[in-house]
């Protein structure tokens, strides 16, 4: 009778496992049946995914979720049960561990777990960890913060993750969506090195110029393609950058989030330029070594960029802060950039993906890999430039390649 009973209760337990797996399932095929990627991100084809632990790192609304959900529509059937999206907003995790609801999934033979927003999770890496020593046979691809420091917050992953970063779109990204035109991306050197091939295939196609400035304002982050006001949704998305991945992830107190923003407000009004330290400090009430904690938090949210001379890094003092992007430039008023100091931030945010980006010697000047000397500066100016012969000329206000010299909007294509 005993026995009978406990077969009852372990029959009534499977059932509601399924059950509660049924309701993730059907959530997972609507997402998938409504996901539209505008544009096939390259970062697609760039993941070894036969890797059983990656991670896809990136900031708020530069299309994560998408990105997950594109991978399962591409590589799975929609009634294929191996393949599995969940996010860890659900509440049924506030009662339920990753290693519980991934055991049940592999159990019904799931096998590739896409996981979104994983830090939402307590104790989440070591969840994972020990999903992958467990589980032998299951994948997990998870989303996460770019505060998120992999080797020293969660050391128990550093041996068995894969790390990738999803950017916002590239301009080369952008023309496509506004063109529907495919355009390849080139490796700086290649750049360097073929300019006036490369400028005059796009030129034959498109006018970079007609989408240039559009790109500028609003271009870089997916979102721009939703109905609504793009600046809300960016200072929207913002926000949650101090209010969630910062205070959050680096388990900071409510009480300092006005002394962050305050201080993200003070750079973004004194624009690219090296930061005071002692005044910043002063200004918002705290230490020098605490405004500078709280700038190395803001670059890691992609809310600003960091650039020091060549050799030099954290913890020393910047050579230059500057917004990470020019999107957010036009977002915060009354704050109005010069034009310079907007294409300066373009540079230096479309190379930043896959290149160490220096301050230079002079004003508008970077360095690039500790060996490359650049200058932004317009094609048409009423003062004649002396250029050198050791430094690379980016160009604004200018579709071609001038005396040797390269325009700048062929730079957004390096991703």
């Amino acid at each position: 009778m005993v026995h009978r009973k406990e077969n009852t209760l372990l029959r009534i337990e499977t059932e509601r496992k399924k059950s509660n797996m049924e309701s993730f399932f059907n959530t997972h095929t609507y997402l998938v049946e409504h996901t539209t990627a505008p544009v096939r991100r390259i970062l697609m084809d760039e993941i070894d995914w036969s890797d059983r632990m990656i991670c896809i790192k990136g900031t708020r609304g530069v299309g994560k979720t998408t990105f997950l959900l594109q991978y399962a529509k591409e590589h799975f059937d929609i009634r294929n049960r191996q393949c599995l999206y969940v996010n860890m907003n659900n509440f049924y995790f506030q009662q339920h561990s990753i290693v519980e609801f991934a055991t049940n999934f592999y159990r019904q033979g799931g096998r590739t777990l896409l996981i979104d927003q994983v830090f939402k999770q307590p104790h989440w890496s070591r969840e994972l960890r020990k999903c992958y020593d467990t589980l032998p046979g299951l994948k997990i691809v998870f989303t996460s913060s770019t505060v998120m420091r992999m080797r020293e917050d969660t050391p128990e992953l550093s041996d068995i993750v894969q790390r990738y970063y999803l950017r916002g779109f590239s301009f080369r990204e952008y023309l496509t969506l506004q063109t529907g035109i495919r355009f390849s991306t080139y490796k700086l050197d290649d750049i360097l090195r073929y300019h006036d091939q490369i400028v005059r295939d796009v030129l034959s196609k498109v006018s970079p110029a007609e989408h240039f400035q559009h790109y500028l304002h609003h271009g870089f982050y997916p979102f721009f393609l939703e109905h609504g006001n793009f600046q809300e949704h960016l200072l929207e998305a913002m926000n949650s950058m101090t209010e969630v991945d910062i205070l959050l992830i680096k388990q900071i107190e409510l009480k300092y989030l006005s002394k962050i923003k305050k201080l993200f407000y003070l750079l973004a009004m004194e624009g690219p330029k090296a930061p005071n330290i002692s005044n910043l400090a002063a200004e918002i009430e705290t230490s020098r070594a605490t405004v500078m904690n709280y700038i190395k938090y803001l670059a890691d949210a992609r809310l600003i960029n960091i650039l020091y001379h060549v050799g030099d890094e954290f913890p020393k003092k910047p050579a230059k802060v500057m917004m990470h992007n020019p999107n957010m430039m036009y977002s915060i008023y009354p704050i109005t950039y010069e034009r310079q100091e907007i294409m300066e931030t373009y540079f230096v945010n479309s190379l930043w993906k896959d290149h160490t980006i220096s301050q230079g010697s002079k004003d508008g000047c970077y360095v690039v890999d500790g060996k490359r000397k650049f200058r932004i500066c317009p094609a048409h100016s009423h003062h004649r430039m002396r250029t050198a012969s050791d430094t690379l000329y980016a160009q604004y206000g200018t579709e071609t390649s001038q005396d040797g010299h390269i325009p700048l909007w062929l730079f957004g294509f390096v991703y």
